[in-house]
């Protein structure tokens, strides 16, 4: 399986730097490990699915460690994310589980999903605790573990990112995972959430920009020490995470992304509505 990647990204890094790390990556079938049956059912079919409807491009995927823990939090702009944010994660050599909400995990495809290690999401309710248990475990398996933070898809008229749940920084800041930040820019023109509308098309392009890891571990070391994980801290690294996000997909789409973020579902809104939690 081959990575797709745009002329911008290797030129950004620098083609001879960025082929030469790459040379130096272990084989892609040795760091995804062991593919249980489960996982080549789901592998079969977005394999092809993704190269059908997408056109990947990324930069700077080689940020994406080959080993180890990794907590990936990217932006969310389509119900088909998960499709070629999966490639992304595949073709850089990893397996990748993602935290999705539990409505997915339905039937047949509900049993291969869980099957395949990836993680329901009971929404708006107690049982999401053991979510994030079930994460932090594949954490400490040394995983990768896809996160939105945003919690759905964004509901900003301009699809820049919304105000996000502050799961994710509770896995970021209670485990020694690399927290990868990822923008995401294409999946919306298939499915327009907004719209609730399915263009389909073959190839659409679908752009990814992974940026550095973001460095938690001063305040890591903090919470070790017994700061508290308050409700302050966790929202303070949570709009670090997505600030970093919402900048990566500036620069993606080469606009300037806004300073705020829109408020999300079932949250007050500035006018004092509050927002569905579909």
């Amino acid at each position: 399986m081959t990575e797709e990647t745009s002329s911008r990204g290797a030129h950004a890094g620098g083609s001879a730097a960025v082929e030469a790390h790459r040379a130096g990556r272990p084989s892609r079938w040795r760091t995804r490990g062991r593919i249980s049956f489960a996982l080549w059912l789901c592998i079969v079919v977005i394999y092809p699915v993704s190269s059908l409807i997408f056109r990947l491009r990324y930069r700077h995927a080689d940020r994406i460690p080959v080993r180890g823990p990794v907590l990936l939090v990217a932006n969310h702009v389509s119900v088909l994310d998960p499709l070629a944010c999966a490639r992304l994660v595949f073709d850089q050599g990893r397996i990748p589980h993602f935290l999705a909400k539990e409505a997915v995990f339905k039937g047949l495809a509900g049993t291969i999903l869980r099957a395949a290690g990836q993680i329901p999401v009971a929404r708006y309710s107690t049982a999401a605790r053991g979510s994030l248990d079930a994460a932090r475990a594949d954490l400490a398996a040394g995983s990768i573990v896809v996160i939105y933070p945003e919690g759905s898809v964004t509901r900003d008229p301009g699809w820049w990112p919304m105000q996000a749940r502050t799961g994710a920084a509770q896995l970021a800041l209670t485990t020694e995972a690399v927290v990868v930040p990822v923008a995401q820019w294409g999946p919306q023109r298939v499915h327009d959430y907004h719209a609730k509308k399915l263009h389909l098309r073959l190839r659409t392009p679908a752009d990814y920009l992974v940026g550095e890891p973001i460095d938690l571990s001063a305040v890591r070391a903090e919470v070790r020490a017994g700061r508290p994980l308050n409700a302050d801290l966790l929202r303070e690294t949570t709009d670090l995470m997505m600030s970093r996000v919402r900048d990566q997909l500036g620069e993606l789409r080469n606009e300037q992304p806004p300073l705020t973020f829109h408020p999300g579902p079932g949250r007050s809104r500035p006018d004092g509505i509050a927002g569905s939690a579909a």
